[in-house]
């Protein structure tokens, strides 16, 4: 399909998609704001990112995707390095520095074809032993730089450990209502506009009159040598999981859900994906990327075509552009109970991905022949791993988690996992060259896996 066929065709999916359900459209849009805006304040108030600018590319990596391939695409915080800016004080230069490293390797490993291979040979547990890291490193930095601020009543009335308490019980109750009753409410909007009035009211109170809106100034910030340098580990840690989760899950996800719409190819999310930060980062923009996680809550949500994210974008590009920095002085006064909750229920998002290591992961779908008595026909099934294998892969992610949290330090932790995942391979390649020997010893080259154990274990004894 050509391009311009496809453009046709999307748009054609846009609008009449539109014009049936807009209510659902607009609902669906908000779907990934739980993601979105913790991290998003989190990096402004940490000075990490330009909010206006994150406004603006952001918004229009919205409208762009959503015209382009009719799907209500997320535009996500790019979680790992987010997760790290957070901890470590990132400034703006260095944030971007991460985001531009990865966006290049990723541009180059789509227009090669390298894509495919590159996710094939990082296994899935060390993928998630890093999500899991980061979603933990989130939590630590949300308690130590927020939280453990607060008293029971202090610093103010709108900011203290009862506003966190009452946070806590309500993310707990709109978890319930989701989760038993299939009643979905927005809860990081609702704490954030909540915390929006909270601000503006402590605000006035101390005499500030607020600042006037004008129009967003660009402004260019160019990473030194150095800094991209001290934000490698950074960038190692978010490739594998832009590199699976933004785009190979996206664009299998996306079939999964909306068959009816063109599947985007693993090259032209990856292009997409560099393309929105190799520019919007130049000028301290947020690293951004797609997320499969971010389409199956915008869907749940209503959204059903691009047209969603289109509404997104149009929004949040008016707010970068006229509202400027006039919000960040509001953002800098949101009450730090709310802003902890959210934030801590952000990282708990990103962590619950290692609950599928061993039930559901993309590696343990494989092709079948004569599934549900259609002869001759290949579908996916879910492989179910032994109980060996099932540690193995578990020991690999605690490896990975434990590398990245021990040394706060995304490389180490990928380093780490990728040698204990190769040690135990090559532990159970010399066992098995092992066995082959003493079947051949023994005669029994037809041994089953059994008798090859038993042999190991005499042989040991002897």
């Amino acid at each position: 399909m050509s391009l311009l066929a496809r453009l046709q065709r999307s748009q054609s999916h846009n609008i009449r998609t539109l014009r049936s359900q807009p209510l659902s459209e607009f609902s669906g849009s908000l779907g990934d704001l739980g993601t979105l805006l913790p991290l998003l304040i989190a990096l402004t108030l940490t000075h990490s990112v330009s909010l206006p600018t994150t406004l603006v590319f952001t918004g229009l990596a919205n409208i762009v995707t959503g015209l382009i391939f009719g799907l209500p695409l997320p535009v996500q915080p790019m979680k790992a390095i987010a997760a790290v800016a957070i901890s470590r004080n990132f400034t703006i230069q260095e944030t971007a520095a991460a985001g531009i490293t990865v966006s290049v390797i990723i541009l180059v490993l789509s227009i090669t074809g390298l894509l495919s291979w590159f996710s094939g040979i990082i296994p899935i547990p060390v993928v998630k032993g890093i999500q899991v890291g980061a979603g933990l490193s989130l939590i630590l930095s949300a308690g130590t730089n927020l939280l453990s601020q607060l008293g029971w009543i202090s610093p103010s009335w709108a900011d203290n450990n009862l506003w966190t308490l009452f946070a806590f019980l309500f993310l707990l109750f709109c978890t319930i209502l989701a989760t038993h009753h299939r009643i979905n409410i927005p809860y990081a909007l609702l704490v954030f506009v909540l915390g929006l009035i909270f601000a503006a009211v402590m605000l006035k109170s101390h005499g500030h009159n607020g600042t006037r809106p004008d129009l967003w100034r660009p402004r260019l910030y160019v990473p030194s040598a150095s800094q991209f340098g001290t934000t490698l580990s950074a960038s190692l840690g978010q490739l594998p999981l832009t590199t699976l989760n933004s785009i190979i899950a996206v664009s299998q996800l996306s079939s999964e859900l909306l068959p009816t719409v063109p599947e985007p190819s693993p090259t032209a999310l990856g292009i997409s994906v560099a393309a929105m930060n190799l520019i919007g980062c130049w000028f301290g923009g947020m690293p951004a990327c797609h997320g499969s996680g971010g389409l199956a809550g915008q869907y749940r949500f209503g959204a059903r075509s691009g047209a969603s994210v289109v509404m997104l974008g149009l929004i949040k590009l008016a707010l970068g552009l006229f509202v400027s920095d006039a919000l960040v002085a509001l953002l800098a006064a949101l009450p730090k109970s709310l802003l902890g909750v959210m934030v801590v229920a952000a990282g708990v998002e990103l962590a619950k991905v290692g609950e599928s290591l061993n039930s559901g992961a993309l590696d343990l779908w494989e092709e079948a022949d004569s599934v549900d008595g259609d002869d001759g026909v290949l579908v996916k099934k879910l492989r179910e791993p032994d109980d060996e294998e099932k540690a193995e892969r578990w020991s690999v992610m605690l490896v990975t988690v434990a590398g990245l949290l021990a040394f706060k330090n995304d490389g180490v932790g990928f380093l780490a996992g990728m040698a204990w995942h190769w040690g135990l391979r090559s532990s159970k390649y010399l066992d098995r060259a092992r066995a082959t020997r003493l079947w051949a010893l023994s005669g029994l080259v037809n041994g089953t896996e059994e008798e090859q154990g038993l042999l190991v274990a005499n042989r040991d004894l002897d």
